[in-house]
């Protein structure tokens, strides 16, 4: 009774890639399924029987046919065990780098469509699935110490989507790529913080600069330098260009005359008998005013900044 062998499976092998048993064509192989020794050409021992492809992996029973000293003494090494790794020799037909195909550790693309030429029994293995590969017209040996000229992954190592978004918002952060979710998590947090700090900075700026604004708007009221129904009017003026502008404004702007002084703005006297005098422009009858505007500039200015507030041009 021969020993059932296993060939190839899906595991990483020692190059870091792997073949995908679902991916390997064995029809041209159970044609002609030579057993050679060491992956050398002229060096057949025997021949490989009851191929199956089944659960993940390629199996097969080895049958030395002892035609040759080398197979007869191959076998009889086999049967005490001091020969018992087998290996194909495959071609390449397909690699892949999708997320799907790769698994941990993997460092070279994943073999999702090859061919198997020949099998091999073998002394020292990298591993139990040491394969023999052929990419490109260059062989490849997947044993101890030999060359791999399989391209590497071209994102080596191997990064998750969820590893390169944290990535992304650890350096977008100031952090370092290399930051964990904890620390992306705290620095988001202190920047939530920081944004609270800063609006509720702003509203208490606001609130102060409407208090302020307030205050010398009622105080440029009691003064009479506005009248009162300005008085929105002013306080949305200095919301806009501010406390400093404001006050620079209302300071400039001359109180309404008292009524003594309009009387007799010389001495405060009373006027003499028969002569009419007006507390603002609005109480000056039409005909006297276009007599006033042309005659008395200088009391229909007082009246019309009486009336509005602010100075005119005659």
């Amino acid at each position: 009774m021969g020993k059932r062998v296993r060939l190839t499976d899906d595991s990483l092998n020692s190059h870091g890639s792997r073949v995908l048993t679902s991916g390997v064509d064995v029809a041209q192989y159970e044609r002609n399924p030579v057993l050679l020794y060491m992956h050398e050409r002229g060096k057949v021992i025997g021949y490989m029987k009851d191929i199956e492809v089944k659960d993940g992996e390629i199996t097969g029973e080895p049958v030395f046919d002892c035609a040759t000293e080398l197979s007869k003494q191959c076998k009889k090494q086999w049967e005490v065990g001091s020969l018992r790794m087998v290996s194909i020799g495959i071609d390449v037909l397909e690699l892949s780098e999708k997320p799907e195909h790769l698994v941990a550790g993997q460092t070279a693309p994943t073999i999702t469509k090859s061919k198997i030429f020949e099998t091999s029994i073998v002394d020292i293995g990298a591993n139990d699935n040491a394969i023999v590969m052929r990419h490109n017209g260059k062989q490849i040996t997947l044993g101890r110490d030999s060359e791999n000229p399989l391209p590497m992954l071209s994102n080596k190592p191997q990064t998750t989507k969820k590893q390169m978004e944290l990535k992304t918002i650890a350096l977008a952060l100031g952090l370092p790529e290399t930051a964990d979710e904890a620390a992306v998590l705290s620095k988001i947090g202190e920047q939530n913080r920081t944004v609270a700090e800063v609006e509720q900075l702003k509203k208490d700026k606001d609130a102060l600069t409407l208090a302020q604004v307030t205050a010398a708007v009622e105080t440029a009221i009691k003064e009479n330098r506005v009248t009162a129904d300005k008085k929105e009017h002013f306080i949305n003026l200095g919301k806009t260009v501010g406390i400093d502008t404001l006050k620079a404004t209302l300071d400039a702007m001359s109180p309404a005359a008292k009524l003594s002084h309009t009387i007799n703005p010389a001495s405060g006297s009373t006027p003499s008998a028969g002569q009419k005098t007006y507390c603002k422009l609005s109480e000056v009858p039409e005909d006297e005013l276009r007599k006033m505007r042309s005659d008395n500039p200088d009391e229909y200015r007082r009246l019309f900044k009486a009336e509005y507030g602010y100075s005119c041009n005659i």
